[in-house]
């Protein structure tokens, strides 16, 4: 499939059932929507109104209304670039204010005027409503551009891996990594690359003065179109130490149990207590309290996680990153379920696979390229 030529109609026609159905739920008049990732999911990964890459909200919201219309709410700066390059032909209408007196509410007002308003990021006086759940079943058209951003960043990491070298800074690993990510008009949107022992010290190593002399890890999150991908891989030059790899079929058998119950149904606290149960199998129990364990993804890098007590269930057709750790040692890829079966989207077929077997099932998880 033409990613760039996809017919996004009728997914963009099941958001707004989505949202209409929400709204009625929630006997809304009408539904302010301002984060980046809820304007992403809304309108099928066609519209970024992002300026400050920091920001949780952009340059625009969108409005929609119970009675069926769609607005977008701006300013007069921003307006002529919106209107040519993100909201052509999405059947929404402008509502424009100057930048110097921007009064958002007037505009709901003048729409809604005193109807029941929420909204997704604080604003005004407005209840502040969470649309994750809408977001967690993936349509047909987001599996396929999961599938896309899934191998091209899988494409993009591998050329960096293989292109390591001693001597190389964490904040060089980490700037060829954007490189090869924007290249392909991907963002990366998390960095934790890291060397040495600055690996075997912390969970979340964030690029800082290490410089790679044996063992590097690019650990990191991509995103288009509003979705988002988490991996990690590892190189080491010379012998690996065996303490190492045998944490690396340690995790690697704990990812595979993980991901082989990861099915329609299974609760967020069953899959923490199967990550438990695995830890404890290979000798290393309690390790499951040291780190989350990762969750569902979508347009969030964790729109959940697994945890004791948690009540979310998975979905078919759900995206889920999940991140097995042991001090020094992870197994981090994006996978998507589907009918029964948990398709891993970020194969790396150029670089090392560990395969499990459980039940029959062949589960690959990521090994350590040796230099």
């Amino acid at each position: 499939m033409d990613i760039e030529a996809q017919d996004r109609t009728a997914e963009l026609a099941e958001k707004r059932k989505r949202l209409y159905q929400f709204m009625e739920e929630q006997g809304l008049d009408a539904l302010v929507i301002s984060r980046h990732e809820n304007i992403a999911w809304a309108t099928a990964g066609l519209v970024d109104v992002r300026v400050g890459v920091l920001r949780e909200t952009g340059v625009a919201s969108l409005l929609f209304t119970r009675g069926g219309k769609a607005f977008y709410l701006s300013t007069n700066n921003e307006a002529p670039r919106l209107a040519a390059e993100e909201f052509p032909l999405l059947g929404y209408e402008p509502l424009i204010q100057p930048w110097y007196a921007n009064d958002v509410m007037a505009s709901i007002a003048k729409v809604v005027g005193s109807g029941k308003v929420a909204t997704d990021a604080p604003l005004d006086s407005l209840p502040v409503i969470a649309l994750q759940p809408l977001r967690y079943e993936l349509t047909p058209d987001e599996m396929e551009r999961y599938r896309w951003l899934g191998a091209h960043t899988a494409e993009a990491v591998t050329q960096v891996l293989l292109g390591l070298r001693p001597g190389m800074s964490e904040t060089m690993m980490q700037a060829q990594l954007a490189e090869q990510l924007m290249l392909r008009d991907i963002m990366p949107s998390v960095y934790l690359t890291a060397v040495d022992e600055r690996v075997r010290k912390y969970r979340h190593a964030v690029p800082r003065a290490g410089v790679l002399e044996r063992y590097g890890m690019v650990n990191f999150c991509s995103r288009r179109w509003g979705l988002a991908i988490s991996m990690t891989r590892f190189v080491h030059f010379g012998p690996m130490p065996g303490e190492l790899a045998e944490k690396f079929a340690a995790v690697a058998e704990v990812n595979g149990k993980i991901l082989h119950a990861t099915r329609e149904g299974k609760s967020a606290d069953e899959l923490f207590t199967i990550a438990r149960e695995a830890y404890a199998a290979t000798g290393y129990a309690g390790e499951e309290t040291m780190h989350h364990q990762g969750g569902a993804t979508g347009y969030a890098e964790r729109e959940w996680i697994a945890r004791p007590g948690g009540h979310e269930k998975v979905l078919n057709h759900q995206a889920f990153s999940w991140n097995p750790s042991l001090q020094g040692t992870k197994a981090e890829d994006t996978v998507i379920v589907q009918d029964g079966k948990t398709e891993i989207i970020t194969l790396t077929p150029d670089l090392p696979t560990v395969i499990t077997m459980i039940d029959g099932n062949e589960y690959a998880s990521a090994g350590v390229l040796v230099g």
